[in-house]
């Protein structure tokens, strides 16, 4: 029998402190179930994925899960699943468009940071200040920096747009999973950015005002460290819709992955699946 046994959610992530010397804190989320994953680095889990999908935002079942863990109906109708999440310019409130305003003033009309982050190289990214250092640690990054506080989520994807002109919005999940990842001096590389974009910054200062838009200049880099035995030295992917058996050692976390002996599990891919998993 299965030890535990549910529908999987997204990994619940702690930051001990901000020195950089603990690792963050896994519980791997199954309805309301949580299960402490740190204490089983080393150990066999087994994970059984039954073909159950029920969608996380109105629980229907469906045979296919949308924008990890959704339904179709839900997936084409709900504002967190509209193009302007992923492209926060292209943000539409303000032409009375939003497919949910309530939860558009509520998500997006809110301070956002933009952040550089150091997951598999530099890169730019956004985020909700309520959500740090979560989102840093869901992609990965062993270390991050805010650059900016802006007024809304649309600022914030017009000064993200402004700085990927001169760097990578990306993260190479395999190679952030391979461990091996150079430090970057991100204090160094934000003033490099504020010089080389200072123009188009300005442009948008003059737009939005600077009470919208405030450089962080003074806080440090945030450094994080991953509870990991080992990194892989070749990253293959498990594929529960074509292997529904998973079975490995634990050997280590990362980002919303789980590092196996024989594989890596994108946890976040699989939201909404039934799984039973023993250990």
């Amino acid at each position: 029998m299965p030890e535990f046994s549910g529908y999987l959610k997204k990994m619940k992530t702690t930051l001990p402190d901000s020195s950089g010397l603990e690792s963050v804190r896994y519980q791997l989320s199954v309805d309301d179930q949580l299960i402490s994953l740190n204490e089983q680095l080393g150990k066999v889990i087994r994970l059984s994925f039954t073909g159950s999908i029920h969608c996380i935002h109105c629980g229907r079942r469906s045979n296919k899960s949308f924008n990890q863990g959704y339904c179709y109906p839900c997936f084409a109708s709900l504002a967190q699943c509209d193009i302007c999440i992923m492209s926060p310019e292209r943000c539409h409130y303000d032409a009375g468009t939003c497919r949910e305003p309530d939860w558009g003033m509520d998500h997006c009309m809110v301070d956002h940071i933009v952040y550089l982050a150091n997951s598999s190289g530099i890169k730019v990214g956004i985020t909700r200040a309520t959500q740090l250092p979560t989102r840093w640690i869901d992609q990965g990054a062993i270390a991050a920096l805010p650059i900016f506080r802006v007024k809304t989520r649309q600022q914030s994807g017009f000064v993200e747009d402004v700085l990927r002109k001169h760097i990578s919005d990306r993260t190479n999940w395999r190679t952030m999973l391979k461990g091996s990842i150079p430090s970057i001096d991100l204090a160094g590389a934000r003033d490099s950015l504020y010089e080389l974009c200072c123009q188009d910054l300005l442009q948008l200062e003059n737009r939005f005002g600077l009470e919208a838009l405030q450089r962080t200049e003074s806080v440090e880099p945030l450094a994080i460290k991953y509870p990991v035995l080992e990194y892989p030295l070749k990253v293959v992917s498990h594929n529960v819709d074509k292997n529904p058996q998973i079975e490995g050692t634990l050997m280590g976390i990362k980002g919303q992955y789980l590092i196996l002996d024989n594989g890596v599990i994108n946890v976040r891919k699989y939201t909404a699946y039934h799984v039973d998993i023993s250990l």
